[in-house]
């Protein structure tokens, strides 16, 4: 039996992944298994992985034909995947040796739908601490309970999943897989989703996860036109959120977050390429005008004028049309699975 299941892109990270690798080799045990998903690399990611394989216990190889991005690259995991719990890292990030064995135990314990966990953020040389904003830990919770309040960081401010290990109860639910085709953005809807519908959380003071910051091919720092697919995300999580029971209390939250990213990216509009730059403005005054009128008004009320004042003049200007979802994602997948 198969206890853990960890899902692990990879797209052209052939400097960072031998440390990625090395700290799945220190986390191996019988019953776990490693998931490896290239996303067509191009660089010398494959031949690194093909090693992996050979040589770390559990470790599978899935390759995509194409490159489709991360949220498909992790639901190619998901599909393969047959371990009780299942865990996501990404392909330049790395853990510290027996991380998943103690967050298992963890799991095993506390018998929750998903567990979230703080981790270390490397920035060149330095290192600090970033903590699940939950302040009670090794405590079953209510997932929905922390969503709110609408004017603090709460926990699906916190939206990476490599930061956590979840039941598979949730796979089995629709709970896990990510949207298709979005290149950035794409653990806003999930985990929204999570909160809404999953019954138990509980956070762990365990800390073995390093998120490395700054990589110059991660679409943080890169202004093409991938970054707006953020606008296809939020869009997902206030559709979502409008037909939830209790959409009256949460979807002033939703907006008010959606507000928060167009904020910050139209305030670093210097980063993206001119013609991505005018796309982003046109796609933000469209989303400020599909937002609910009156939660967005109290929305940029609460934010200030520094911020609100530009987002009201951008709501002004010639909308684009909301971005067309991808098409549904076809057979491009290839694997060394036994």
């Amino acid at each position: 039996m198969v206890k853990l299941s960890v899902v692990v892109p990879f797209y052209n990270v052939q400097t960072y992944a031998p440390d990625t690798l090395r700290s799945l080799r220190a986390n191996a045990r019988e019953d776990f298994e490693f998931l490896l998903v290239d996303d067509c690399s191009t660089d010398g990611t494959p031949e690194l992985l093909e090693r992996a394989e050979r040589e770390i216990p559990g470790a599978r190889v899935l390759r995509h034909a194409r490159n489709e991005g991360l949220a498909t690259a992790r639901n190619t995991g998901l599909d393969a995947a047959r371990g009780a719990y299942l865990a996501f890292l990404d392909g330049d990030d790395w853990l510290s040796p027996g991380f998943y064995g103690r967050l298992v135990a963890t799991m095993d314990e506390l018998d929750c739908d998903f567990l979230r966990t703080d981790y270390v953020r490397v920035t060149g040389r330095g290192r600090s601490v970033r903590q699940v904003p939950v302040g009670r830990r090794g405590e079953v919770l209510r997932p929905r309970d922390a969503i709110l309040p609408a004017d603090r960081t709460t926990s699906v401010d916190y939206p990476y999943a490599w930061a956590g290990l979840y039941h598979r109860r949730l796979l089995d639910r629709g709970l896990l897989h990510f949207p298709h085709g979005l290149r950035t953005a794409e653990d806003r809807p999930w985990i929204w989703r999570l909160h809404r519908e999953a019954e138990s959380f509980a956070v762990s003071g365990e800390l073995g996860i390093f998120y490395r910051r700054g990589v110059a091919t991660s679409l943080t720092q890169i202004g093409d036109v991938r970054q707006l697919d953020f606008i296809r995300a939020f869009d997902q999580v206030i559709d979502e959120t409008k037909n939830d029971p209790d959409a009256e209390q949460l979807l002033p939250k939703a907006v008010r977050t959606y507000c928060a990213v167009i904020s910050h990216h139209i305030g670093n509009m210097a980063k993206f390429e001119p013609e991505v730059g005018r796309q982003l403005r046109a796609m933000s005054s469209g989303a400020l005008r599909r937002l609910p009128q009156d939660v967005l008004a109290e929305a940029l009320t609460a934010m200030g004028e520094d911020r609100a004042g530009p987002l009201r003049r951008l709501k002004r200007r010639r909308p684009a049309p909301a971005p067309a979802a991808p098409a549904p994602r076809p057979a491009a997948l290839e694997t060394n699975a036994a």
